[in-house]
């Protein structure tokens, strides 16, 4: 009686903490990026001026592979993130949630993808032989047009994301076990990536766009962490998918 008591708790918790791990990875995933982009590659890639990018690069190595390595740790915390929404938002549609979880891992495939370009000047900066065939001033512009490519790649996969977003919101406020307002607000920011669909739009528009898609994040990590979800709602919802 023990064990069988054990189990329906372990089950009861389960939609609980199924959100609570999604929320820590999401905030992974956040907090990883803005530090790889905001606060190292923001301040030694200078687009304008291919020989201060490669100054700042060449002289601080070791950072600027390490921005690489975090780079690599937010998507593998998103990739979980992504798998871990999938399961948590199913109830409120299966196929919808598969869909979401689809764009969202070619969001992931393209921007990491996107990464062995970012990577790439400390090779073309290197000193190897083989380079020699280049000026300096060519390889710093060739390692500057990599840091670009790097640059439009994670826009092609902001659009993806812009879809998952919209996708993962209209199932929130579907859902009947989290805040509609939450959801609400995935949407408009979903919207709002969308804009890289047009890349010279979605970087004019790309700070409004990343403060408000930012804001909805913490809110929805913040609900994730504290509250998880309504779990007698989640179960309610999900015996109606699996009996349908």
């Amino acid at each position: 009686m023990g064990t069988h008591l054990m189990r329906e708790q372990t089950a009861e918790a389960s939609p609980r903490l199924k959100a609570r791990i999604t929320g820590v990875f999401y905030l992974l995933a956040m907090l990883t990026g803005i530090f790889a982009q905001g606060f190292v590659s923001d301040r030694l890639v200078v687009y304008s001026d291919a020989a201060a990018t490669a100054t700042n690069i060449l002289a601080h190595k070791s950072l600027f592979q390490w921005s690489f390595t975090i780079f690599m740790i937010e998507m593998a915390c998103q990739i979980a993130m992504t798998v871990l929404f999938y399961e948590l938002l199913k109830p409120a549609g299966k196929s919808v949630s598969l869909l979401a979880a689809s764009l969202g891992f070619a969001g992931c495939i393209i921007k990491t993808f996107s990464r062995v370009f970012y990577i790439a000047p400390l090779f073309i900066l290197g000193g190897a032989p083989y380079l020699s065939v280049f000026s300096p001033e060519q390889l710093r512009v060739l390692a500057l047009l990599s840091l670009r490519v790097n640059d439009r790649g994670a826009g092609m996969a902001l659009a993806f994301f812009g879809w998952y977003a919209l996708l993962t919101g209209y199932l929130i406020i579907r859902s009947t076990f989290l805040p509609r307002i939450l959801g609400a607000w995935s949407v408009v920011g979903g919207f709002g990536w969308l804009t890289f669909l047009y890349p010279p739009l979605g970087h004019r528009l790309f700070l409004y766009v990343a403060v408000f898609a930012l804001l909805g994040a913490m809110a929805l990590i913040v609900w994730l962490l504290v509250v998880g979800v309504n779990e007698e709602r989640w179960k309610e919802q999900a015996r109606g998918v699996w009996t349908s």
